[in-house]
Protein backbone atom coordinates (compact mmCIF):
# COMPACT_ATOMS: atom_id res chain seq x y z
CA UNK A 1 0.00 0.00 0.00
CA UNK A 2 1.33 3.44 -0.92
CA UNK A 3 1.92 5.76 2.00
CA UNK A 4 1.34 9.52 1.92
CA UNK A 5 2.68 11.66 4.74
CA UNK A 6 0.61 14.79 5.23
CA UNK A 7 2.79 17.24 7.09
CA UNK A 8 0.96 20.22 8.62
CA UNK A 9 2.45 23.45 9.87
CA UNK A 10 0.03 23.52 12.81
CA UNK A 11 -3.14 21.90 14.12
CA UNK A 12 -5.08 24.74 12.48
CA UNK A 13 -4.43 22.87 9.22
CA UNK A 14 -6.13 19.67 10.42
CA UNK A 15 -9.48 20.10 8.65
CA UNK A 16 -7.76 20.78 5.31
CA UNK A 17 -5.40 17.84 5.88
CA UNK A 18 -8.27 15.52 6.77
CA UNK A 19 -9.86 16.33 3.42
CA UNK A 20 -6.59 15.36 1.71
CA UNK A 21 -6.38 12.15 3.76
CA UNK A 22 -9.94 11.21 2.76
CA UNK A 23 -9.04 11.71 -0.90
CA UNK A 24 -5.94 9.53 -0.52
CA UNK A 25 -8.01 6.72 1.00
CA UNK A 26 -10.26 6.64 -2.09
CA UNK A 27 -7.25 5.46 -4.08
CA UNK A 28 -6.11 2.87 -1.54
CA UNK A 29 -3.35 5.05 -0.11
CA UNK A 30 -2.42 5.10 3.56
CA UNK A 31 -2.35 8.68 4.85
CA UNK A 32 -0.22 9.54 7.88
CA UNK A 33 -0.76 12.94 9.50
CA UNK A 34 2.00 14.81 11.38
CA UNK A 35 2.53 18.37 12.64
CA UNK A 36 5.84 20.25 12.44
CA UNK A 37 6.39 23.87 11.48
CA UNK A 38 9.37 24.72 9.28
CA UNK A 39 9.53 28.10 11.02
CA UNK A 40 9.08 27.02 14.64
CA UNK A 41 10.42 23.45 14.85
CA UNK A 42 12.44 22.80 11.68
CA UNK A 43 14.47 20.00 13.26
CA UNK A 44 11.24 18.16 14.14
CA UNK A 45 10.07 18.56 10.54
CA UNK A 46 13.39 17.18 9.36
CA UNK A 47 13.11 14.21 11.75
CA UNK A 48 9.67 13.37 10.32
CA UNK A 49 10.98 13.60 6.76
CA UNK A 50 13.95 11.35 7.57
CA UNK A 51 11.70 8.85 9.37
CA UNK A 52 9.34 8.37 6.44
CA UNK A 53 11.44 8.95 3.33
CA UNK A 54 13.00 5.50 3.79
CA UNK A 55 9.64 4.12 2.66
CA UNK A 56 9.62 6.08 -0.62
CA UNK A 57 6.52 8.02 0.33
CA UNK A 58 4.85 11.04 -1.17
CA UNK A 59 4.81 14.04 1.17
CA UNK A 60 1.92 16.49 1.08
CA UNK A 61 2.63 19.71 2.94
CA UNK A 62 -0.13 21.88 4.34
CA UNK A 63 0.83 25.31 5.61
CA UNK A 64 -0.79 28.64 5.07
CA UNK A 65 0.48 32.20 5.34
CA UNK A 66 4.22 32.02 4.75
CA UNK A 67 4.54 28.45 3.49
CA UNK A 68 8.16 27.58 4.23
CA UNK A 69 7.17 23.99 4.98
CA UNK A 70 6.78 22.95 1.34
CA UNK A 71 10.11 24.32 0.12
CA UNK A 72 11.91 23.15 3.25
CA UNK A 73 10.51 19.63 2.91
CA UNK A 74 11.27 19.39 -0.79
CA UNK A 75 14.86 20.55 -0.27
CA UNK A 76 15.41 17.87 2.38
CA UNK A 77 14.15 14.75 0.58
CA UNK A 78 14.39 12.86 -2.68
CA UNK A 79 10.71 11.88 -2.38
CA UNK A 80 8.02 13.90 -4.18
CA UNK A 81 6.47 16.80 -2.28
CA UNK A 82 3.04 18.21 -3.06
CA UNK A 83 2.23 21.60 -1.53
CA UNK A 84 -1.48 21.98 -0.79
CA UNK A 85 -1.73 25.23 1.16
CA UNK A 86 -5.06 26.24 2.62
CA UNK A 87 -6.09 29.51 1.08
CA UNK A 88 -8.58 32.17 1.93
CA UNK A 89 -9.60 35.74 1.33
CA UNK A 90 -7.06 37.21 3.73
CA UNK A 91 -4.42 39.26 1.94
CA UNK A 92 -6.48 38.84 -1.26
CA UNK A 93 -4.97 35.38 -1.68
CA UNK A 94 -1.46 36.72 -2.19
CA UNK A 95 0.00 34.43 0.48
CA UNK A 96 -0.24 31.66 -2.13
CA UNK A 97 2.89 33.09 -3.71
CA UNK A 98 4.96 31.62 -0.88
CA UNK A 99 4.02 28.20 -2.28
CA UNK A 100 4.67 29.10 -5.90
CA UNK A 101 7.96 31.00 -5.79
CA UNK A 102 10.78 28.59 -4.94
CA UNK A 103 14.54 28.92 -5.19
CA UNK A 104 16.49 26.91 -7.74
CA UNK A 105 16.73 23.22 -6.95
CA UNK A 106 13.52 23.23 -4.90
CA UNK A 107 10.42 22.00 -6.74
CA UNK A 108 7.36 21.01 -4.74
CA UNK A 109 4.30 20.52 -6.92
CA UNK A 110 1.52 22.96 -5.95
CA UNK A 111 -2.06 21.67 -5.94
CA UNK A 112 -4.69 23.95 -4.43
CA UNK A 113 -7.62 21.57 -3.88
CA UNK A 114 -7.42 18.83 -1.23
CA UNK A 115 -9.15 16.23 -3.44
CA UNK A 116 -6.71 16.92 -6.26
CA UNK A 117 -3.73 16.66 -3.90
CA UNK A 118 -4.85 13.12 -3.10
CA UNK A 119 -5.27 12.39 -6.80
CA UNK A 120 -1.79 13.74 -7.60
CA UNK A 121 -0.29 11.55 -4.86
CA UNK A 122 -2.19 8.53 -6.22
CA UNK A 123 -0.86 9.15 -9.73
CA UNK A 124 2.69 9.33 -8.37
CA UNK A 125 2.30 6.13 -6.36
CA UNK A 126 0.48 4.54 -9.30
CA UNK A 127 3.64 4.70 -11.38
CA UNK A 128 4.88 1.68 -9.43
CA UNK A 129 1.67 0.29 -7.88
CA UNK A 130 -0.80 -1.36 -10.27
CA UNK A 131 -3.67 -1.37 -7.75
CA UNK A 132 -3.44 2.36 -7.15
CA UNK A 133 -3.08 3.05 -10.87
CA UNK A 134 -6.26 1.02 -11.49
CA UNK A 135 -8.18 3.01 -8.86
CA UNK A 136 -7.08 6.25 -10.52
CA UNK A 137 -8.23 4.96 -13.91
CA UNK A 138 -11.59 3.88 -12.46
CA UNK A 139 -12.12 7.29 -10.84
CA UNK A 140 -11.33 9.04 -14.11
CA UNK A 141 -13.75 6.80 -15.98
CA UNK A 142 -16.52 7.56 -13.45
CA UNK A 143 -15.89 11.26 -13.93
CA UNK A 144 -16.08 10.94 -17.72
CA UNK A 145 -19.30 8.90 -17.44
CA UNK A 146 -20.88 11.51 -15.16
CA UNK A 147 -20.10 14.28 -17.65
CA UNK A 148 -21.54 12.26 -20.51
CA UNK A 149 -24.67 11.50 -18.47
CA UNK A 150 -25.02 15.18 -17.55
CA UNK A 151 -24.76 16.14 -21.22
CA UNK A 152 -27.31 13.52 -22.22
CA UNK A 153 -29.74 14.83 -19.60
CA UNK A 154 -29.39 18.33 -21.06
CA UNK A 155 -30.11 17.06 -24.55
CA UNK A 156 -33.22 15.22 -23.38
CA UNK A 157 -34.30 18.41 -21.62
Amino acid sequence: MGKVVILMGSKADLDWSTRIADSCKKYGLEPVLRIASAHKVPLKALDIIREFEKENVVFITVAGRSNALSGFSDAQTYCPVIACPPYGDKFAGTDIYSSLRMPSGVAPVVVLEPDNAGLAAAKMVGLSDDKVRQKVAEAQELQRKKLEDDNDSLLKG
